[in-house]
């Protein structure tokens, strides 16, 4: 699969496409939200591992799913002072129609999905083996594997499923 096409509004005021968030050796699309105990649990891993991963020509984004209707933690505002808080090194932007979320068959926050450079899905699965509570030094699935694209253009064989909070869909 090739990356579906979006673009959409960031925290810091800029729109942000596949192509603009994409590094020289790949792009990881992360789905989060800020209300979601497993999203809670690794945050800090994510930001480690996506600073780690700049430095292997890997660029990262973080796109928000859910309707905030129901969930206002993950208001816009809410998205941009956790972004301030925590120091993104990434863009974290919100999908508010969830017609990326749709495009991608987004199931759960966190969800992981890695691109080569030619943007070509070579990861879909989770961080590490956490779940609602992190797992103390769990083996970093998703950073070995985004090396891995970085360096040869393909991913693992061996991939687990996300697991997480369902997406809050509108009605």
């Amino acid at each position: 699969m090739k990356a579906p096409h979006f673009d959409l509004l960031g925290v810091d005021g800029r729109r942000y496409t596949a192509v603009t968030a994409r590094g020289d050796n790949g792009l990881l699309v992360m789905f989060i939200c800020n209300h979601c105990p497993y999203v809670k649990a690794v945050l800090d891993r994510i930001i480690r591992d996506c600073r780690e991963l700049a430095s292997q020509g890997i660029g990262s984004i973080a796109i928000m799913p859910n309707d905030p209707a129901d969930y206002p933690e993950d208001s816009f505002d809410n998205m941009k002072r956790i972004a301030a808080e925590k120091r993104f090194p990434f863009p974290y932007v919100i999908d508010e129609t969830q017609d990326v979320a749709r495009a991608y068959g987004v199931v759960c926050t966190p969800e992981f999905y890695g691109f080569n450079g030619a943007l070509e899905l070579q990861y879909h699965g989770r961080l590490d083996a956490s779940r609602r509570e992190a797992v103390p030094n769990a083996r970093r699935e998703l950073y070995d594997a985004m090396v891995q694209i970085a360096a040869t253009g393909a991913g693992p064989k061996e991939q687990h499923p996300s697991v997480g909070c369902s997406i809050k869909w509108r009605s």
